[in-house]
């Protein structure tokens, strides 16, 4: 024992001697190891029990790195040792007494060391010494508990410094808008480069996937400013997809759509970011302002894949819509030729459950775009005679050819614009009262509208009394003077609808669990209250609603006779058929 532990100190000993007594040692078992187990192999661990415990002692001061690197050594040497002269049956009792002395006994010790442990070896991006870390701990039962918890620590920490920064800027007068790249850029880093971590370093153990996820779940459901991350989120998309928004190779697209769904998937309001990116699809789809149908596909598919098919339905109908819309466009468009039309128009024709909600107000059109409406509906009846069309002019666009003095203009803007272009047209000044009620719109419509024509960068109509802002009292009247550098010119509006309609979330959410407590409660027919709560929060995926809401909706199923009470325990409910 003296032998093996000097040559432990580094010594240079005899080891064809220890060889030849552990060999009288295994003899004198007879065939067994019996004397080998007793005389020799349980002094020589207690030994070692006791030489480690003193190394341990000693090595404690060193940082924790350099702690491992005698670790590792001194299991590689114990390994080495067995292989030279011991008996092979020693390797797993020598290593073991190793691991409980060397390793478990200073684990959390050397993990939250200040200055070299795991947060330390994380913050200095320290790839090769985390592996180690990960290896000699791997070796002890539960040993990667504690590590995985300080990982999730770190990277949530982490998360929360992008976070406050965001508050930061906000809190120092940045306006705040739905569309803020550099902080989602800043999310799919941080994600991308940990992700990279727990592949590379912690070779994509389940434990550190699960730190990462549960990270990554504290992070991006944290809202800061007025706009969640939902919007947020979906709003990189749109920035992507859209034309004249990001500069992308078709590469960069899928690998931006790649990253952006992964933290999609950490998202507890799944079904918020499917409402606002559908209405953000169907923006892009009716001004044709999409990059590319394959993009658009490809990141439909993605969230399908993520979701499920009932999650994309609805932008997977959007997209049908469009392709079947253009073989009946080229059959109108025909017709239309037919009838000599004095304005050249298209029809789109959406299915109602697919798209968004969008304000219809009955604007009076101009004669000759009531004759087109008039071509285009006698058309489709005899086409489809069972379906009824509804004309939704906040939506459509048009190109309107404006003169001004000896140059002429092509103004894109949208069909309720071109309307009011129509009526301007005569130069005769009109009140905000009197166009109101020449077009047959409310002053929440009217507004946006006229901002958009006489306050924009494009002033195509005067106002009187000037400024940035409408009021009822303002006059106004087509602008004689217009110029502009550019030939082609497009005026923006502001939406009349907003991006998200809470509201019908809201509804989507109080159907969902309804659906969910019947589902749940047919199978079971009876359940205690505590039992279907969990069971209705276990099976909704794309939202985490409240239990109180919850419980709503089961009072909500009670009054319909859906489910009753039981007369026995009012907090058991049973189904009825």
């Amino acid at each position: 024992l003296d032998l093996i532990n000097e040559e432990r100190e580094g010594r240079i000993v005899d080891k064809s001697l220890i060889k030849s007594v552990v060999e009288l040692y295994e003899g004198m078992g007879m065939g067994t190891l019996e004397t080998y187990d007793a005389h020799l192999e349980e002094p020589l661990l207690v030994s070692t029990r006791d030489f480690y415990a003193k190394k341990r002692e000693e090595w404690i001061n060193d940082s924790t790195p350099d702690y491992l690197i005698k670790a590792e050594k001194a299991l590689t040497s114990e390994r080495t040792r067995v292989a030279d002269y011991l008996n092979p049956s020693s390797e797993s009792k020598i290593l073991k007494v190793l691991d409980e002395e060397v390793l478990e006994k200073v684990e959390l010790v050397l993990l939250e060391k200040e200055s070299s442990g795991c947060r330390a070896l994380l913050q200095n991006d320290k790839s090769e010494d985390l592996q180690r870390m990960f290896r000699l701990f791997g070796r002890l039962e539960n040993g990667l508990n504690p590590m995985a918890h300080i990982v999730q620590g770190f990277i949530a920490s982490m998360g929360a410094d992008i976070v406050n920064r965001r508050q930061a800027r906000l809190d120092g007068g940045e306006k705040d808008k739905n569309d803020d790249p550099k902080f989602v850029r800043t999310l799919i880093e941080l994600h991308d480069k940990y992700l990279g971590v727990v592949r590379n370093d912690f070779a994509g153990h389940s434990l550190f996937q699960r730190a990462l996820k549960d990270a990554f779940v504290e992070i991006v459901n944290k809202n800061v400013g007025q706009y969640t991350n939902a919007e947020l989120m979906s709003t990189f998309c749109d920035r992507i997809l859209k034309s004249g928004g990001e500069k992308l190779s078709e590469a960069e697209v899928e690998d931006s759509l790649d990253k952006i769904v992964q933290l999609f998937s950490y998202l507890t309001d799944k079904d918020m970011f499917a409402e606002i990116y559908r209405n953000q699809l169907a923006k892009r789809l009716l001004s044709q302002r999409s990059t590319s149908d394959d993009s658009e596909k490809l990141m439909i598919a993605k969230l399908k894949m993520q979701c499920g098919t009932q999650f994309t339905s609805k932008m997977e109908g959007m997209l049908a819509d469009l392709a079947v819309g253009s073989e009946q466009r080229s059959e109108f468009e025909q017709r239309r030729e037919q009838m000599d039309t004095k304005l050249d128009f298209s029809v789109q024709v959406l299915t109602t459950g697919f798209w968004p909600t969008y304000k219809s107000p009955e604007v009076t059109l101009t004669p000759d775009m009531s004759s087109c409406l008039e071509v285009f509906k006698e058309w489709h009846d005899q086409k489809h005679q069972k379906r009824k069309l509804k004309w939704i002019f906040s939506q459509g666009n048009a190109s309107v050819r404006g003169v001004f003095g000896k140059k002429s203009y092509d103004f894109q803007v949208t069909t309720l614009q071109a309307i009011a272009m129509g009526v301007m047209n005569d130069g005769v000044t009109r009140t905000f009262a009197e166009l109101g009620q020449q077009l047959n719109l409310e002053d929440s419509i009217l507004k946006p509208l006229m901002h958009s024509l006489s306050c924009g960068k494009h002033k195509v109509l005067t106002k009187s009394p000037a400024g940035n802002k409408i009021n009822t009292a303002d006059k106004f009247k087509a602008n004689a003077k217009f110029s502009s550098n550019m030939r082609k010119v497009r005026i923006p509006m502001a939406s009349l609808d907003s991006s998200i309609n809470t509201k019908k979330v809201e509804e989507d959410r109080s159907i969902a669990i309804e659906a969910a407590i019947v589902r749940i409660m047919k199978a079971r027919k009876t359940l205690q209250h505590q039992q279907l709560l969990s069971e209705v929060l276990a099976q909704l995926a794309f939202f985490n609603p409240n239990p109180r809401v919850v419980k709503k909706r089961i009072e909500a199923l009670i009054e319909r006779e859906y489910l009753e009470r039981s007369k026995d325990n009012a907090h058991v409910y049973n189904y009825l058929a």
